[in-house]
């Protein structure tokens, strides 16, 4: 979205109150449209800002011009001031993150037996093709006369 534009494009990140905020500006006009909008981001205190405009393929980067951080005075409650200091990872509420789905719940008896009964019944199919495609093959190997 944002390559081979002739003009710049800009982004603002909030973080206010466990809610992550991302804004974007590509078209230009000086309007914010909405990125996307987390809420329960929880942070730890003392963290570290970083950008990097390499994208991994040196025939696309990115000109980072300015980065601008403030930070904001939020008003507050104990019981606020003491969860947020008791965060040392990153974590993010309510979230399901790919391959943290819930375990699977064990098969039933009647299924465990359904699969085997089936999967013994295809076994022993496929044996009794297998001889009456072999027989064949052998009476037709027989009938050749050298």
């Amino acid at each position: 979205m944002v390559r081979n534009l002739n003009h710049d494009t800009f982004l603002v990140i909030r973080y206010v109150k466990r809610r992550l905020t991302v804004l974007i500006d590509i078209d230009g006009k000086h309007e914010w449209r909405d990125c996307i909008d987390v809420p329960g981001v929880r942070l730890p205190r003392g963290y570290y800002f970083g950008t990097s405009s390499v994208t991994g393929d040196l025939s696309d980067n990115h000109d980072i011009i300015s980065l601008k951080l403030y930070q904001l005075t939020v008003e507050r409650t104990p019981e606020e001031e003491k969860r947020d200091r008791e965060v040392y990872l990153p974590v993010v509420d309510n979230l399901k993150l790919p391959g943290m789905e819930a375990p699977l719940e064990p098969m039933s008896g009647l299924a465990l037996f359904l699969i085997v009964f089936f999967s013994l019944v295809a076994i022993v199919f496929a044996i009794v093709i297998g001889i009456i495609v072999y027989n064949k093959w052998q009476e037709q190997s027989r009938k050749h006369f050298y």
